[in-house]
């Protein structure tokens, strides 16, 4: 092996390492409000962390195998023109954005996509309340992930008094059809509540509070979510029980540890479907064609970024 070749190697290898740091670093959102602190009393000792490292090595290993496993499923989605709804409900900090990126972090984002609707517009609140989830709905060799859905009005809309009784009634008579269409039109649909205990959703929102990177995710709707812990309970129970069907059932991810949660849900996700791993013609690098005429411009060093680091 020549040094050209050698270089060439060593470069895709530091890439590979680059785009697994991205991962890394996202892990720095799971700081404990310990950490954060500098609480010296719950320092660790060196068994400890060492079994902390090789708890960390292990998640890696099994997140990396996963999402490979992923793009093996998004080849097959693509193949068959298969069409997929995800749905991520459960308290606030419960974890659903958090598996949603490990999820999508390696996938074509045209063929996966995150739909994390606002609040609806003045004109939306007049429409059919499922229209505005509509336009959001897959085409054939498509994935869409639901960064809450529909289920809004079961949750939030009741506790919080967004919507009438009537209206929630209706929901209820409603979403369970509309479901049931959507299959019926080839649509799979996959719904999964992320369920944590009381007092890991109050260690997770003092994380928020103390950690200055965070503190955007916490809105006076998730406060208040807080002070009506049971009422949101009491409205996920009914929830589950009145809208949990064959053709859509729900599935309850245990959450209350982050990275747990992640690997069981994405591991449940995948064997929801009878994918295959999907043969591809062998990619060949072409060579690029040079002129002897090209001559190429420099650019001004009016319009380039200084280079501070």
């Amino acid at each position: 092996m020549n040094s050209i070749d050698e270089e060439v190697i060593r470069r895709i290898r530091n890439d590979l390492i680059d785009s697994y740091d991205e991962e890394l670093e996202m892990e720095l959102e799971d700081r404990t409000v310990a950490e954060l602190a500098g609480d010296q009393a719950l320092s660790l000792s060196e068994q400890e962390k060492a079994q902390d490292r090789e708890r960390r090595r292990q998640y890696f290993r099994e997140l990396f195998r996963l999402q490979g496993e992923l793009v093996k499923l998004q080849d097959w989605v693509i193949a068959t023109g298969h069409k997929v709804v995800i749905l991520f409900e459960g308290r606030d900090a419960a974890g659903k954005g958090g598996v949603i990126k490990r999820i999508t972090q390696r996938l074509n984002p045209r063929i996966c996509r995150v739909a994390a609707l606002p609040a609806p517009s003045d004109r939306e609140r007049t429409q059919w309340y499922f229209q505005r989830y509509v336009a959001h709905l897959p085409a054939a060799g498509e994935m869409v992930l639901f960064d809450r859905s529909w289920y809004n009005r079961a949750g939030v809309e009741r506790v919080m008094g967004f919507c009438t009784d009537a209206q929630y009634e209706e929901f209820f008579r409603t979403v369970p059809e509309f479901e049931k269409m959507l299959v019926r039109s080839g649509v799979q649909i996959i719904k999964y509540w992320f369920s944590i205990s009381d007092d890991e959703q109050n260690l997770r929102f003092l994380g928020r509070i103390h950690d200055p990177l965070k503190q955007w995710k916490l809105s006076p709707m998730d406060l208040e979510s807080r002070r009506r812990w049971e009422e949101y309970t009491k409205a996920k129970e009914i929830m589950l029980e009145r809208t949990h069907i064959p053709e859509a059932p729900w599935w309850v991810v245990q959450a209350d540890d982050k990275k747990k949660a992640r690997l069981n849900c994405i591991h449940h996700l995948l064997a929801q479907m009878p994918y295959q791993e999907t043969e591809h013609p062998p990619v060949v690098l072409p060579e690029r064609i040079r002129h002897d005429d090209y001559v190429r411009q420099p650019v001004p060093q009016d319009i380039v970024v200084p280079e501070v680091y």
